[in-house]
C-alpha cells in the first residue's frame, strides 16, 4: 500500500459488492477511505476484509436517502479526517421486475430516494467541503448504469434515477469548475455481485426472452474507480463504460 495517506475518499453503498470493491482499491491505492451504507455491521466487516484499520478506514452508518443523516456523515468525516477528496455516489437499488403500472409510489419513491436524492445529497455536502477545505477541490464519481443508455425491461425506477444521474453529473462537472470540482461517471454493465446473481442465471431480454448474461469481476470496477479518482484534478474522465465483453449491450445483443 502507499504509505502517504493524505488524500480521503468516501464511499456510500459501502458494505457489499461494487461498494466494497471500491473501498478497496482506492485503500490499496493510497486514500484514507470512509465508509457508508445502512447497516454498520457490513461496514465494519467490509473494513476488515479489504485489510483497513481504524487509522485508515471509517465506517459510518447512513441513509444517504435522509438529509440529516447525511449532514451527520460529513460532519464525522470533518472531523475524523477533515477533508474529502473524492466521493462515489455508489449507493443504490433496484425496484421489483413487474410492470410499471403496478409499482406502487412507495416502491418508486425508495429508489428515487436512494438513487437520485442520496447522490444528490452526498453531492451537496461533499462541494460545501471541497469549496472550503485548503487545497481547495476534489472529486465526484456518481455510479450511473449502462441503463443510462439503454434500458431492461420493467426497470422504470432504476432506469429513470440513472438517466437523471447522467444530468446530476454534467451540472456539478460545470458548477464545480471554478472550485477545482471534477465530476465524473462511471456506467456498469454486470459486475459479479449480489445484485447482479439473477443474471447468471437468465435474466429477461427485450424480446421477452430468457438468456444467461456473462459477468465480469467486481474487482476491475474497483480498479476503474481507482483510475479516475487518481487522475489530477486538471484532467477528468467525464463518462465511462466497464461492462462485461459479451454482455447484450452494444448492437442488437
Amino acid at each position: 500500500m502507499n504509505s502517504s495517506l493524505t488524500k480521503v475518499a468516501l464511499v456510500t453503498g459501502a458494505g457489499t459488492g461494487i461498494g466494497k470493491a471500491a473501498a478497496k482499491a482506492l485503500l490499496h491505492g493510497g486514500f484514507r477511505v470512509v465508509l457508508t451504507g445502512r447497516n454498520l455491521e457490513k461496514l465494519n466487516l467490509a473494513i476488515q476484509e479489504i485489510g483497513g484499520s481504524h487509522l485508515d478506514c471509517l465506517a459510518v452508518a447512513c441513509d444517504v436517502g435522509q438529509p440529516e443523516e447525511v449532514k451527520r456523515l460529513f460532519s464525522e468525516i470533518t472531523q475524523h479526517f477533515g477533508r474529502i477528496d473524492v466521493l462515489f455516489n455508489n449507493a443504490g437499488m433496484g425496484a421489483p421486475a413487474i410492470p410499471m403500472e403496478e409499482l406502487s409510489y412507495e416502491q418508486w419513491m425508495n429508489v428515487v430516494n436512494t438513487n437520485l436524492c442520496g447522490a444528490f445529497l452526498c453531492s451537496q455536502e461533499a462541494i460545501r467541503m471541497m469549496k472550503a477545505q485548503s487545497p481547495q477541490g476534489g472529486r465526484i464519481i456518481n455510479n450511473g448504469s449502462i441503463s443510462a443508455h439503454a434500458p431492461r425491461p420493467m426497470s422504470a425506477p432504476y432506469t429513470t434515477t440513472k438517466h437523471a444521474i447522467s444530468g446530476l453529473t454534467k451540472t456539478i462537472a460545470l458548477d464545480g469548475r471554478p472550485f477545482n470540482i471534477a465530476c465524473g461517471q462511471i456506467d456498469i454493465g454486470n459486475a459479479a455481485t449480489e445484485m447482479t446473481e439473477r443474471m447468471a442465471a437468465g435474466i429477461m431480454q427485450a424480446d421477452q426472452s430468457i438468456k444467461v448474461e456473462p459477468r465480469m469481476d467486481v474487482k476491475h470496477v474497483g480498479q476503474a474507480v481507482l483510475h479516475m479518482a487518481q487522475l489530477p484534478l486538471e484532467s477528468n474522465i467525464l463518462s465511462m463504460t466497464i461492462m462485461a465483453t459479451n454482455m447484450p449491450f452494444v448492437g442488437r445483443g
